[in-house]
């Protein structure tokens, strides 16, 4: 961890985890977009090569491409706690969508630098951004992607998410400097992915001209990578909650040997501690998103429970879409059943914005633990 200060927050301290109304409110009109604009059906075409439903210009008018950008901008100057109901619905329904990529972490790096110049266009959803990092990149270290030399980069950038949606790229410099590219100067290649609907590509600058955006990018990137980690916990509780609320209702209807099949006690316990892991993971979501909007995403505190849920999470959601799709039996075998689509977003999130294996090694610095 490079330059993390000795803790120091209240000892009395306790984030609200409860949502209140307002958000109850988003979460409804973000489940009632996503559940008639995207169908299984849809979302499974992704993997022959059909392009996904194009969702961003309605959740632009939901106001979610700035719902982290102030108002003064063009924003809806909502908090990290706000959107992380929304995250939880990306999970329950895993569209294709820029939100991770630029509505949170390239939003979140142009803050934390100070550049306003692209905040009213991603407000508005007229602009996409992504920031040119592999998407496996944790917030704990920052390395520079390309040469930069007179404002002009050159190099390669491998596994870049959200950049086949992206108008402009927020790029490291060898230089310690941070530029936007816009996206006409880059080669974007897209490679085949594990989770087609959240696609990686590698990004190639031979000389582009970029904008300045920061002398010293690596705080506002660390800023974006932190942000961007706690959120994802919010989409991989989703993803685990739908998994558990899917199996157990095909449970109680699918009959084996004259019984239904959830009746039978083995698959009771399986079940039981699914359910209860489920909610851990989205108590340890929440607190990540609530401490990050109370007292900062950069605060000691939010680090500390950002890495607990991201470590904890990450390895949840997998196993919780693994279980789906063993306890569908044959049917979640198939191709046509979407148990597969999760497990493939659980796997993705896994890897991305740091492993659980790195955030618990970060929480060893974190919360003071020996070696």
């Amino acid at each position: 961890m490079e330059g993390r200060a000795e803790m120091s927050v209240a000892a009395d301290y306790v984030p609200h985890l409860v949502t209140d109304e307002a958000e109850e409110d988003l979460r409804a009109a973000v489940r009632d977009l996503l559940s008639r604009r995207v169908s299984t059906d849809a979302l499974i075409a992704a993997y022959d090569g059909a392009a996904p439903p194009d969702l961003w210009r309605e959740m632009a008018g939901l106001g979610l491409a700035g719902v982290l950008i102030g108002e003064q901008h063009g924003g809806a100057g909502a908090t990290p706690a706000v959107t992380a109901v929304v995250f939880e619905e990306l999970g329950a329904i895993p569209a294709h969508t820029p939100m991770l990529t630029s509505a949170v972490i390239a939003t979140t790096v142009l803050e934390e630098a100070g550049d306003t110049e692209l905040l009213p266009g991603l407000a508005d959803g007229s602009v996409v951004a992504a920031l040119a990092v592999p998407f496996s990149a944790d917030p704990y270290s920052v390395i520079a992607t390309v040469a930069a030399a007179d404002a002009r980069l050159s190099g390669r950038v491998q596994s870049v998410a959200g950049a086949e949606d992206a108008h402009v790229f927020l790029v490291p410099g060898s230089d310690g400097a941070l530029y936007a590219v816009p996206s006409e100067s880059v080669v974007v290649t897209p490679v085949t992915s594990l989770d087609m609907t959240r696609p990686v590509s590698d990004l190639e600058f031979d000389g582009a001209e970029g904008r300045r955006v920061s002398d010293d990018g690596a705080a506002a990137i660390r800023s974006g990578l932190a942000m961007g980690a706690a959120l994802l916990a919010s989409e991989q509780a989703g993803i685990a909650r739908w998994c558990v609320t899917e199996t157990v209702a095909y449970l109680r209807q699918r009959r084996q040997f004259g019984r239904v099949v959830g009746g039978f006690q083995a698959i009771k316990h399986r079940l039981a501690d699914l359910y209860a892991d489920t909610e851990q993971a989205s108590a340890a979501a929440r607190a990540a998103a609530v401490v990050s909007t109370d007292l900062g995403v950069d605060s000691d505190e939010s680090a500390l429970t950002t890495a607990v849920a991201a470590a904890y999470c990450g390895d949840h959601a997998v196993r919780a879409a693994e279980e789906a799709v063993q306890l569908h039996g044959g049917i979640g075998m198939t191709w046509e059943h979407p148990a597969h689509l999760y497990l493939k977003r659980a796997k993705a999130d896994q890897i991305a914005l740091g492993t659980p294996g790195r955030h618990r090694a970060a929480l060893t610095i974190l919360a003071d633990l020996p070696a």
